[in-house]
């Protein structure tokens, strides 16, 4: 397609939509409802229905550290930078687990896997200094004759690596949590396990008692929920209430599912242990371990309460019950003085920039990785203006931030001078499609702003698009990376009445020009001799052209634009 007409879809994308906004449905209530990565990625969707995200299996040591000192947070970040970017949150699963950790640590000596753990810990750290929440050891419930409900100590020497285990008495769960608090000092933490309602109850009480007791820094105790399909409600909640009153621990619902292909069996239990859970004060949030039929790891996938993009009875009543129950939450957990506290601020890199003005893209604030900004690597490989992890290179005319990946973000300290719309033209290339996007305080202001191949990395072009109405005063703006590649160099934010006027003043003064109109569907419509767009919309509405949106073209080719019309 002819460059020109894929430049006016764009524009006429942009012209013509606005962001939508579905509030999650623990929106408002005491305690966070969340959910999983489905297939290894964040659906679209997840913002409709949860404010909490847990990697499935992207955080996992095996799905990080492959090889040995070789990291790959991709799959991580992304569901970090969705907790980030949309206001939800995030807990990290898991730092020490029995199962899924890399196939290298198998025959490791208690000393070098020793060394690898605290690695992995390190690597952990650097990458995610500001955790909310974490499952610091998962899975460690003995069955008895040596055995765990995960495989420590089958191939690996984890246990002794971290202490030991010395007559049950769990010294390297106690480790792992004390060298989490020494790397999180203010993250929740959590002990994590399953069968932990029936099967292993009183097992599980028994390890949450014995780790306190041996000073283990734990903050709450995350119960997997995967065994209540078959349980009777009035053993259910005699389960639920034991399991505090025993441990006297806030409690995760952790990985909640109903597997079964019986809508009527689903329904009736999410109805009594959903609500049970809700208004449960010592019960700090519920995430469910998975939502698209079929995408589960149940039998078929049958947990999943959305099917074939029909919600299940189950979903149904959730969506209700959620609109009309706040529950009650007296952990306080999620008290803003139980949060990580910053130690080093976010600050402007060369004070306040203002709005209307020009928003230079290598200005981004001081602060940090995930502060000012996230790259998914430590080093700016441009090489050019600033010594941090974001990627600047060198232009004709100054610097732009190059080399960017999806879910890469930058920010900066604005203040809008006066509450309005803007017109927002962008500087930049690109080697193949790409695109990004703008918020104001975490809040969309434009949609994904596409970019087309400028041929190469040197050749920048504009893009025009336009703000939704921005509130005055001193706000955070963000760059987000929606599409890998693009080069950014500047941002102008222009009142759009005085865009509108400065275009049509620069595109003539005084002389007559010629303008080509061309339908969206890129046919010539006629060519038009005018002073400015004023003046060339009088002319088309006094012609038989049908009102609607129509690109316009200058015939030295260097204003193009879209027009709309109306009669």
């Amino acid at each position: 397609m002819n460059p020109i007409f894929k430049q006016a879809r764009l524009l006429f994308a942009i012209y013509l939509t606005s962001m939508l906004h579905s509030a999650p449905l623990a929106e408002g209530a005491s305690k966070f409802l969340g959910n999983i990565t489905t297939n290894g990625a964040v659906r679209s969707d997840f913002g409709t229905y949860w404010n909490q995200i847990t990697a499935e299996n992207e955080c996992k040591w095996a799905s990080i550290e492959g090889i040995r000192g070789q990291y790959n947070f991709r799959g991580c970040d992304a569901t970090y930078n969705w907790a980030k970017n949309n206001g939800g949150y995030f807990k990290f699963h898991a730092l020490v687990w029995g199962s899924q950790y890399p196939n290298w640590l198998n025959g490791l000596s208690v000393e070098e896997t020793k060394k690898a753990i605290t690695a992995w810990f390190d690597a952990v750290a650097k990458q995610y200094p500001d955790l909310q929440m974490i499952d610091v050891v998962n899975e460690a419930i003995r069955t008895g004759n040596g055995q765990y409900h995960s495989g420590f100590g089958k191939d690996n020497n984890i246990i002794p690596a971290l202490g030991g285990d010395n007559n049950g008495d769990y010294t390297f769960v106690t480790t792992a949590f004390h060298m989490a608090r020494e790397r999180w000092p203010n993250a929740i933490l959590i002990y994590n396990d399953y069968n932990t309602f029936r099967w292993q109850i009183n097992e599980g009480i028994d390890l949450i008692k014995k780790i306190k007791a041996a000073g283990a820094p734990v903050d709450a105790y995350g119960l997997q929920a995967h065994d209540l399909t078959e349980m009777e409600y009035s053993e259910f909640k005699a389960a639920l209430q034991k399991i505090y009153d025993q441990t006297k621990l806030p409690l995760f619902i952790s990985e909640y599912d109903i597997g079964t292909d019986n809508d009527a069996l689903q329904l009736q239990r999410y109805k009594e242990q959903i609500p049970e859970f809700m208004n449960a004060e010592y019960v700090a949030g519920i995430t469910l371990w998975g939502y698209i039929y079929g995408s589960t790891w149940t039998t078929n996938g049958n947990s999943g309460i959305i099917k074939n993009g029909v919600d299940r009875p189950a979903m149904t009543w959730l969506k209700e019950y959620m609109a009309n129950n706040k529950g009650v939450n007296t952990t306080g957990l999620f008290d803003k003085s139980s949060l990580p506290v910053d130690t080093v601020p976010q600050e402007p890199y060369k004070g306040v920039l203002t709005i209307p003005g020009t928003i230079e893209a290598e200005d981004y604030d001081l602060g940090g990785q995930n502060k000012s900004y996230f790259d998914m690597d430590l080093e700016n490989q441009g090489g050019e203006y600033r010594e941090d992890g974001v990627d600047i290179v060198k232009t004709s005319d100054g610097y732009a931030i190059g080399y960017t990946e999806a879910g890469e973000w930058l920010e900066y300290t604005v203040n809008v001078e006066k509450e309005g719309v803007f017109t927002i033209d962008s500087k930049v290339s690109s080697s193949e499609t790409s695109s990004f996007r703008l918020f104001l305080d975490d809040v969309a202001i434009t949609d994904t702003i596409k970019v087309e191949s400028t041929g190469d990395w040197d050749t920048y072009n504009i893009i025009t698009t336009k703000s939704s109405k921005l509130p005055k005063g001193t706000h955070t703006l963000k760059i987000l990376i929606t599409g890998s590649f693009v080069n950014i160099d500047w941002l102008k934010f222009e009142e759009e009445s005085l865009h509108i006027q400065n275009a049509s003043q620069s595109i003539t003064k005084s002389k007559t020009q010629e303008f080509k109109v061309y339908h969206l569907n890129g046919a010539l419509l006629g060519i038009f001799n005018s002073k400015n767009i004023h003046t060339l919309r009088q002319q088309l509405q006094k012609t038989k052209i049908k009102a609607g949106v129509y690109y316009i073209r200058t015939k030295n080719g260097n204003h193009n634009r879209l027009i709309d019309i109306k009669k």
